[in-house]
């Protein structure tokens, strides 16, 4: 695979390139490379396709960047990333008769999407493709708009990009690297620089800032100490955003393998100040146990241990749990006389509080919901002690959590971060308990849909009256006689609705 740019001569990837170049370093470029021909291999009978397809009609086309960070890493996937000297409606003309299915979202971005169907040997792929027009952007000091303008060269288009390791490009069908910002040094360093200066970068687009976080929690990069520095002296450029856009990268950082090094990057950059300030609130407040140097540094224990327990993935749902559950603390801190710090209903406190922040960041009415009723739940369990609950309590306990049942059982799991291990396994072998009895509850009755015994037409029927507030107030007082006695047979049901009847005015 050939190469262009790099910093030096056509065909060499130059020792300035990569910090301190030795013989270890050349030796990991060697490897890098060598991935990056086998994973484009992999892709060639779909990009090539492609590629030749935009020859014919005259135009250039290049994979480009996370595409070729991915494959030099080699961890490509089915999402390909393409860029061309091509106009968006020479686009459309070139790929409409070869793709299955022509997306049009991105087209005032200059792009356009493409799935393509292949077979590649015994195996049947679908690729997801973007294909958009050389192009530089930049955001107007007041606007939330990317003003995009398109441009002639794939070098002009690369200086454009957010950083060097992802402002490479192959040029197709040829297999030519075309790497003029030292991208492919920068990704053996694992180091998230800029192609030009960070505060031009920044300038252009602020959410690069963010996408820095977010890449080095992705990748496990370090991010190069004036980017930090540009990071920090610009963060209030992040208000200019729209919400969707910080709340999607908040997103991927958070599901990412190391979400406490993005996170720690916003906070220590000033960044999580204005997108996310409870996080960085919590660094003030000292644990009521004393056990953690801060609520802040809990917390990211808290989450890690979250993601410990995933079984299915990453579960956006429980991390963002995890990160909010203690935001209530610092509005609910009190001094006790004994010296001790407590924070009094500060799970009420902070799932109003995660409403309002997840909200503010434009999240669906159901996430909502769902991550503020955890945070809500997650101290609950505390109440259990050595399992005194009754019956009752347990229903209650499941009936509460409905469905977020399992993701508040590793929550309330993960929020034990003692250091002390005679209490961290009490604590453990309580919650084993706990979840015995709601599994021997399971077993003796329906706890997954906790129901009163009538329902609203049996109780009609039973009182002779329609449909109204009575019918409503019925249903609770059985409810509440499910939840307290556990199911009952069906006369001593219908005897008790006619007991609590006949005690109404």
């Amino acid at each position: 695979m050939a190469k262009r740019g790099g910093r030096g001569p056509r065909g060499h990837v130059p020792s300035s390139v990569v910090p301190n170049a030795n013989e270890d370093n050349l030796s990991v470029l060697s490897q890098v490379q060598h991935r990056a021909v086998s994973e484009l291999l992999r892709v060639a009978p779909v990009a090539d396709d492609l590629a030749r397809r935009f020859q014919k009609a005259g135009f250039s086309l290049a994979l480009v960047g996370g595409s070729v960070r991915d494959a030099l890493l080699g961890r490509l996937g089915n999402d390909l990333d393409f860029t061309t000297d091509a106009r968006p409606e020479d686009i459309l003309k070139i790929v409409r008769p070869w793709a299955d299915s022509v997306w049009e979202v991105g087209i005032a971005f200059g792009t356009v999407g493409v799935q393509k169907d292949v077979r590649v040997g015994d195996i049947d792929r679908s690729f997801q493709i973007e294909v958009t027009t050389y192009r530089s952007e930049a955001y107007d000091r007041t606007s939330r708009k990317p003003e995009v303008s398109y441009g002639d060269s794939i070098e002009q288009d690369l200086v454009r990009r957010d950083f060097t390791v992802n402002a490479m490009a192959v040029a197709l069908p040829e297999k030519e690297f075309i790497d003029p910002h030292g991208g492919l040094g920068d990704l053996a360093a694992r180091v998230l620089r800029t192609p030009g200066t960070p505060e031009e970068s920044f300038s252009d687009d602020p959410l690069r800032m963010m996408r820095a976080a977010r890449f080095a929690a992705q990748l496990d990069f370090e991010v190069a100490p004036d980017v930090v520095t540009a990071m920090t002296e610009m963060s209030e450029r992040i208000e200019i955003v729209s919400a969707e856009r910080v709340r999607d990268e908040l997103n991927k950082l958070i599901l990412s393998a190391y979400p406490r090094k993005g996170l720690s990057l916003l906070v220590g950059t000033g960044l999580a100040d204005r997108v996310l300030p409870e996080l960085p609130a919590l660094r003030l407040e000292s644990d009521e146990h004393h056990r953690h140097k801060d609520v802040y540094e809990h917390t990211l224990i808290v989450l890690e241990q979250a993601m410990a327990l995933e079984q299915n993935g990453p579960d956006l749902v429980l991390r963002l749990a995890a990160l909010l559950h203690d935001i209530g603390k610092p509005r609910t801190r009190r001094f006790e006389k004994d010296g001790r710090v407590s924070f009094h209903h500060h799970e009420v406190v902070g799932a109003k509080m995660t409403k309002k922040r997840m909200t503010a960041l434009k999240y669906s009415n159901e996430l909502v919901k769902d991550v503020s009723r955890l945070v809500e739940l997650h101290l609950r369990f505390h109440g259990y002690g050595a399992g005194e609950w009754t019956d009752s309590a347990v229903r209650r306990y499941v009936r509460d959590a409905g469905p977020l049942l399992e993701r508040l059982h590793k929550l309330t799991r993960s929020d034990c971060t003692t250091r002390n291990r005679r209490k961290a396994a009490t604590l453990s072998r309580a919650y084993d308990g706990l979840e015995e009895r709601i599994s021997e509850l399971k077993e003796r009755e329906e706890l997954d849909a906790i129901r009163p015994d009538l329902d609203g037409n049996q109780i009609m029927e039973i009182l002779g009256v329609g449909p109204g507030p009575a019918i409503g107030k019925a249903y609770k007082y059985l409810l509440e006689l499910r939840l307290e006695n556990g199911p009952m047979e069906y006369d001593a049901a219908v005897s008790a609705l006619k007991e609590w009847w006949a005690e109404q005015d």
